[in-house]
């Protein structure tokens, strides 16, 4: 185990299951903590334990995922990864519209767990990265992006112009949307 590797809390009412994910992620260098419900993870939270993602069983007697999903997105930015065996896809759009970054029916593929951990990972540190430099280019707004309107969002190599509805590539030519995909980006580019 790497006592400075990302940690990770296992959410699960089955201790069999949270000990197998532990024992796992810890031979791939996370640090690993456990709740059997939702009030252990409270405490976990309350605690101020650094926890960077967490994964999530949806089905739990008393408070389910989908709650504790709300609870996490309203007070702490970690990673969610929803491991559960409510595998139907509106189980999935739910778990999804809480606030889970991904989601995985049991049972679970453990190298696939893993490999969405990682993903999940990279992803919450390059929006925190970004955030951080869009935390210091609001102080100054014209080094944020040079060359954008006021009405114009940077969105990767891609600029959206929301007074035009328009999505411009990174040589500033327009690629075709329609308008739900429009509408689809402009979300994305005003809420990383």
């Amino acid at each position: 185990m790497t006592a400075g590797g990302p940690c990770i809390a296992v959410v699960d009412d089955e201790a069999p299951i949270r000990e197998t994910l532990r024992e796992y992620l810890e031979l791939h260098g996370y640090r690993v903590v456990e709740a059997g419900d939702g009030p252990a993870l409270r405490a976990l939270v309350g605690a101020g334990e650094p926890i960077d993602l967490v994964v999530l069983d949806i089905t739990m007697p008393g408070e389910d995922g989908l709650s504790l999903a709300r609870f996490l997105r309203e007070s702490t930015d970690v990673g969610i990864v929803m491991a559960t065996a409510a595998g139907e896809t509106v189980d999935r759009i739910v778990g999804l519209e809480m606030g889970a970054d991904d989601y995985l029916a049991k049972p679970v593929d453990l190298r696939e767990l893993l490999a969405r951990i990682k993903a999940v990972l990279r992803r919450r540190g390059a929006a925190a990265g970004a955030a951080a430099s869009g935390a210091a280019a609001e102080a100054s707004p014209a080094d944020e992006a040079p060359g954008l309107a006021a009405h114009q969002l940077r969105f990767g190599p891609y600029v959206v112009d929301l007074e035009r509805r328009k999505l411009l590539d990174a040589e500033r030519v327009e690629v075709e949307l329609t308008a739900m995909e429009f509408d689809l980006v402009r979300a994305f580019a005003q809420n990383p």
